[in-house]
């Protein structure tokens, strides 16, 4: 038998109590900082716990290579680029200002370097390299980039090129960097771990990470800092202390210390006073619901994906969750097909909704079973 939403939640209670405070804690006003725009969300529910100007349009120097990179490790991933080839540096790459690497004219580089490079020397010569080996030119990477944009959701962000240099047309926001940083770490974990090291050595000169929130808090292991006199200091942070993930950006601080000090605020503040939890695994019943017509009478439902709530710490037995099923199902039901709403409450307050699917397949009936259905249907 599947047990209901309510046992779920009361098992996922006497778990959690464990380790939870007796009392809830209560919640003060995020931290007021002084970057022009910020945000901090949970990067498994996705919740925004603290936010300034998420939405308005920011240079994001630096932090534009997070996209950078994103593209060559999804052109990596797809087995259109491996680490080992060699790439031919060109003047442009070579001349390009800011930050570098210091790879030279003519040489031949592996992706892997000019990654390492670019990740954590912040090396716009690396950069540009990799944007034109895979798309032949910087302006077309950077068509390719937009293209991945788009199709994260990143509906207010332009990018002109692979570095951040300043230009007019080449912006972003607090919330869309957030959704590229999201991905990457969902989708390249084992890549993503490079954002952590601490220094790379290339032709003989060892950098260290422009990130020092590293060495500050173990728990942080990325992600990008940016820097143009237009852009101000720009840090996005992703950390993760007893299972919980936080990412923090910071945009348009004045100054290196400043960047660091809002970072680590926001990612205190997060992981003071919310906690995280994962009630109903993807894939997973939660709840049988009946069936009309069908070779079987019971069906089992559940979240296609995991479902992470984000809400304040020692409040997990204010959590209620309820079953919304369609009225009226009828076989042929397929796997994934949605069948009602998972509605999530904290205390009298609804947080969440997420699709209950169909985790079985049912076919229809045969003739005596859909007779029999069809006249209890009536009663």
């Amino acid at each position: 038998m599947i047990p209901s939403l309510r046992i779920l939640l009361a098992l996922g209670l006497l778990t959690a109590s464990l380790g939870a405070p007796a009392q809830p804690v209560p919640i003060p006003d995020a931290p007021q900082l002084t970057a022009r725009g910020y945000l901090l969300l949970d990067h498994d529910s996705g919740a925004v716990l603290a936010e300034h100007n998420v939405d308005q349009r920011l240079e994001p120097a630096s932090l534009t290579k997070i996209m950078t990179a994103y593209v060559i490790f999804d052109e990596l991933a797809k087995g259109n680029l491996a680490l080992d080839d060699e790439v031919l540096i060109s003047e442009k790459a070579w001349r390009t200002g800011g930050s570098k690497t210091f790879v030279e004219v003519g040489a031949r580089v592996r992706v892997e370097d000019l990654l390492k490079g670019m990740i954590v020397q912040s090396g716009n010569d690396a950069s540009v390299a990799l944007a034109e080996h895979v798309a032949g030119t910087e302006e077309t990477f950077a068509a390719l980039m937009n293209t991945h944009a788009e199709r994260l959701g990143m509906t207010r962000t332009h990018f002109v090129n692979a570095t951040g240099l300043p230009h007019p047309e080449h912006y972003t926001t607090p919330r869309d960097i957030t959704r590229v940083t999201a991905a990457t770490i969902r989708e390249f974990p084992d890549l993503y771990a490079w954002y952590a090291l601490p220094e790379f050595t290339y032709h003989d000169i060892t950098q260290a990470n422009r990130n020092r929130l590293l060495q500050q808090d173990p728990s942080v292991d990325g992600v990008k800092t940016g820097h143009t006199e237009a852009a101000g200091y720009c840090l996005v942070a992703s950390a993760r202390r007893d299972g919980q993930r936080l990412t923090s950006v910071v945009m348009g601080t004045d100054s290196e210390n400043a960047r660091l000090r809002e970072s680590l605020a926001l990612l205190n503040y997060g992981f003071r006073f919310f906690e995280t939890h994962n009630p109903f695994p993807g894939g997973e019943p939660v709840e049988s619901i009946r069936v009309w017509s069908g070779q079987t009478r019971e069906l089992p439902v559940g979240p296609a994906r995991d479902l992470y709530v984000t809400i304040p710490r020692g409040r997990y037995d204010a959590l209620s969750a309820e079953l919304e099923a369609a009225s009226d199902i009828t076989a042929p039901v397929a796997w994934g097909d949605v069948v009602g709403e998972i509605v999530v409450r904290l205390g009298d307050t609804e947080i969440m909704r997420e699709p209950a699917v169909a985790l079985a397949d049912i076919d229809a009936g045969g003739l005596l079973r859909r007779a029999q259905d069809a006249l209890l249907k009536l009663f």
